[in-house]
């Protein structure tokens, strides 16, 4: 199976299983109702944050708009890259930080913004900024943010969804006097939300060794990108930049990195619950890539 189908089939599954507990959560909770009351719940939730995402995740980062002039070889970049691809021109945003990082954000490619950091301008040659805008055009092409969206806006709703049980008796006075069910209630009040978030962060993993594995198609060059993601992970892991945890998976290296403390490689817990894979393991695909092994 071509790594392109493989990691859309991934996030396929992932969105199935991810739903499925949502409505199995509110089945448990009020029977058909409740499955009902679920869905729309979160049919609500995805109708807000696919129109208003974007700019909280813009305003969230403290990203600027700028014009091409202040910016022109980001813009010429961007634009080559972009009528490569046949995409519309996004628009262009900049993050007073000294991080190198960036993030593409958007619910699609008419309605898209990448925006990248001072850092990342002063640290990359032209090829790995390039390698880098890539990747973000990727995300757009390929409408990640929106997945990403929707999963964690899934999450969030099955959170919600649990606590109203736990407050309000876990399904009725059906239940209530029922020993066994009032422990299964429990269990998937603990369980269920933390499965979710598990789901959600594979999910961001999967779509992130995606645009990495397109972004290079993009420029031909696998390396480049590869050289580039090891100076983001140097730079996130020395440099802090304060950003929501809300949107953190939405740039190419983990921004919170610098508050980790995390040394070396991620343990295997560490791992589940991380929105981006490790990247010695993000730069050995692309090594292998480059190779012609992927």
């Amino acid at each position: 199976m071509l790594p392109a189908m493989r990691n859309n089939l991934k996030t396929l599954v992932l969105m199935v299983v991810l739903g499925s507990l949502f409505v199995l959560v509110g089945q448990f909770i009020g029977g058909t109702s409740g499955a009902l009351i679920a869905l729309g719940i979160a049919a609500a939730m995805n109708f807000a944050m696919y129109f208003f995402s974007h700019k909280i995740a813009l305003a969230s980062a403290r990203a600027k708009p700028v014009e091409e002039h202040e910016l022109p070889n980001v813009y010429s970049t961007v634009r080559s890259l972009t009528q490569r691809e046949g995409m519309p021109m996004p628009r262009i945003y900049l993050i007073d930080s000294p991080q190198p990082n960036a993030f593409a954000t958007g619910r699609s490619p008419r309605h898209a913004a990448v925006a990248v950091t001072t850092g990342i301008l002063q640290l990359m040659d032209h090829r790995e900024l390039e390698a880098v805008l890539a990747h973000e055009i990727s995300h757009v092409r390929n409408r990640d943010v929106l997945i990403s969206t929707i999963a964690a806006t899934v999450a969030v709703a099955l959170t919600f969804l649990v606590r109203i049980a736990f407050w309000t008796g876990m399904g009725g006075d059906r239940r209530r006097n029922d020993a066994f069910s009032a422990i299964i209630g429990i269990v998937a009040i603990i369980l269920a939300p933390l499965a979710a978030m598990v789901i959600q962060m594979a999910i961001s993993r999967s779509r992130e060794f995606e645009a990495d594995r397109s972004g290079a198609v993009i420029t031909g060059s696998p390396l480049a990108l590869a050289r580039a993601l090891e100076k983001l992970d140097a730079g996130t892991r020395q440099i802090p930049m304060e950003v929501n945890p809300s949107t953190a998976q939405l740039f190419i290296a983990d921004p919170l990195k610098a508050f980790g403390g995390r040394k070396g490689g991620m343990g295997a817990l560490s791992r589940l619950f991380s929105t981006h894979p490790p990247i010695p393991e993000r730069v050995e695909r692309l090594s292998e890539m480059a190779q012609g092994i992927r």
